[in-house]
């Protein structure tokens, strides 16, 4: 059983977050070797598991729970590392299906914070300059830690950004990793062109890690050949995931046709069942190598195909067998996806989703089309988006698709302001009901009425936060 081999303070939740919001000033920070000397003072936590790695724009957290879900279903004491929180931090750690408690949290954190000052005084007596340790490296430090004290057999941990520097990557105890898909987000850190963003994701394909590469992956083919480029410089065979009906990955694939690639391994899906309303189950069947899985379903809309589809082959993957096809159906209809197309309130219905760029609302939008095709008998939109994001391809997407839009802005010092995005909405010819100061004004307004929030990842937390 893993120990912390040092002494650390004792804190509290609260505590715990201060520390944690005091590291927001150094941004984001390219860097590896910060997490990776932390954990070694710490005596490398991850050297008492296995860890499975998810990256890709999107869809990446979906597949990290489906694939914790699997690996449960199939005896594992498993852990989940996830990013960003809909509702409170400690919902980026999980051990077994639930977030960890908030004195687990706060020693993890005591543990992450005690190792990067040990790190960076040793730094300052050799004349080395002291690292800017990261929110997010304290908080994958932090996770590490608890999932070693837990006792896990193997931790799913989600990508925050790209994959090259992002901090999951330092932990040693990577044994399978998948991609699910490249899309144009993070430009300023991570590239501005697809096939850049692709080359930082594809590196955490290393040498005798297995490889799954999702859907998202093979178009257009520029993207394809960078993985499959790093997969023959690490000697992987990659198991690429392919969708029997080019319908059943709209707004997940980009332009272009798969290629088939006889000699590498094959993950294949079909829908068998559509959703055509709320809380009504998705049905396929994925064949691998391995097996087939038939008559698999989840209670979510029919874009979540795709990243079953990888979570299967991952899963596979990573325990070297077929899966049990009864504990797989269990795993798959039990699994919880919060902020994925997720209905708060039954009646008058009021669901959220995290899509935050254009992929991902094309994605969410196939899926409302499918509950409703009529326009003019969807709910209305209730809409904040981040500055940061393609502001103008997330509302040219959202403006046709619902009958009237309410704005507003969440808490994020990222937020665009409220006025902005009005303004947007009505150049794109959408029809503007209202304007809100903040999520908490829009919800009470909104009281006893059907909406869809949507936008960003903060808005779906803030509405579900609100309704809890």
């Amino acid at each position: 059983m893993y120990q912390i081999p040092f002494e650390i303070p004792s804190y509290t939740f609260d505590e715990a977050m201060e520390r944690l919001h005091a590291t927001k000033k150094f941004g984001i920070q390219p860097l590896l070797e910060s997490v990776e000397d932390m954990l070694a003072e710490l005596g490398n936590p991850d050297d008492h598991f296995e860890s499975v790695q998810i990256a890709g724009t999107n869809g990446k957290t979906s597949t990290s729970r489906y694939t914790a879900a699997i690996l449960m279903g199939e005896g594992k004491r498993v852990a989940l590392y996830t990013s960003p929180e809909l509702v409170c931090l400690t919902e980026r750690m999980e051990v077994m299906g639930r977030p960890v408690s908030e004195e687990n949290f706060a020693r993890g954190m005591a543990a992450a914070v005690t190792s990067g000052e040990r790190v960076n005084a040793r730094r300052s007596a050799a004349g080395e300059r002291p690292y800017d340790i990261t929110e997010f490296d304290l908080l994958t430090v932090a996770a590490l830690v608890v999932f070693a004290e837990a006792g896990v057999d193997v931790a799913v941990l989600e990508c925050g950004m790209g994959g090259r520097w992002d901090a999951t990557s330092a932990a040693h105890n990577i044994k399978s990793v998948a991609v699910t898909g490249i899309g144009l987000d993070h430009t300023r850190i991570l590239g501005d062109t697809l096939e850049a963003i692709a080359g930082e994701k594809a590196a955490i394909i290393k040498p005798g890690r297995a490889c799954v590469l999702g859907v998202g992956c093979a178009t257009p083919t520029s993207v394809e050949d960078v993985f499959l480029e790093q997969c023959r410089a690490a000697g992987v065979t990659p198991t690429l995931v392919r969708a029997l009906d080019r319908v059943d990955v709209a707004g997940e694939m980009h332009h272009g046709i798969a290629r088939e690639h006889a000699g590498l391994p094959q993950a294949s899906f079909g829908v068998t069942k559509r959703p055509h309303r709320l809380g009504a189950p998705l049905e396929l069947s994925v064949n691998t190598p391995r097996s087939l899985y038939a008559e698999l379903a989840c209670l979510k809309p029919d874009y979540q195909a795709a990243n079953v589809a990888c979570a299967v082959a991952l899963a596979e993957a990573h325990l070297g067998r077929a899966l049990a096809q009864d504990a797989l159906f269990e795993s798959l209809v039990t699994c919880p996806t919060p902020g994925r197309f997720q209905l708060l309130r039954p009646d008058p219905p009021v669901l959220i989703d995290a899509c935050h760029n254009p992929q991902s609302v094309e994605a969410f939008l196939s899926a409302v089309a499918a509950v409703e095709p009529d326009v003019a008998r969807r709910p209305q939109l209730l809409c904040a988006i981040l500055a940061d994001k393609d502001v103008a391809g997330i509302v040219r997407l959202l403006a046709p698709a619902f009958p009237s839009v309410c704005v507003t802005q969440t808490a994020s010092p990222r937020a665009l302001a409220v006025h902005e995005l009005a303004g947007l909405f009505r150049e794109a010819g959408a029809t503007v009901t209202a304007e809100y100061p903040d999520v908490a004004s829009a919800t009470s307004a909104l009281c006893g009425e059907s909406y869809v929030a949507c936008g960003s990842i903060t808005l779906a937390g803030e509405v579900a936060g609100l309704l809890a």
